[in-house]
C-alpha cells in the first residue's frame, strides 16, 4: 500500500488497518526476534522495580509522558 493510498483512507480506516496489521504480525510472532537491547532494558526495568525505584503507570498516564 502506498502512502498516498494511506493518505486517502478515513481516520476509521486508518485505525482499523492498524489493528488488523497488528493482529496478522501477532499471529506470526515466532518470526519476530526481539532486539537484544529490548531485553537488557527488560532487565534493567525489573531491577529498579524489585528495588522500588520504578512504579508501575497505567497506559494513559505513560502516553501523557511520552507527549511531554
Amino acid at each position: 500500500m502506498s502512502t498516498s493510498a494511506i493518505d486517502q483512507m478515513s481516520w476509521e480506516e486508518k485505525l482499523c488497518s492498524l489493528e488488523e496489521l497488528r493482529e496478522a504480525i501477532t499471529r506470526e510472532g515466532d518470526r519476530y526476534e526481539s532486539p537484544g537491547w529490548h531485553e537488557q532494558e527488560l532487565k534493567e526495568t525489573r531491577q529498579r522495580y524489585d528495588a522500588g525505584a520504578e512504579e508501575p503507570m497505567d497506559w494513559a498516564a505513560a502516553k501523557r509522558e511520552l507527549r511531554r
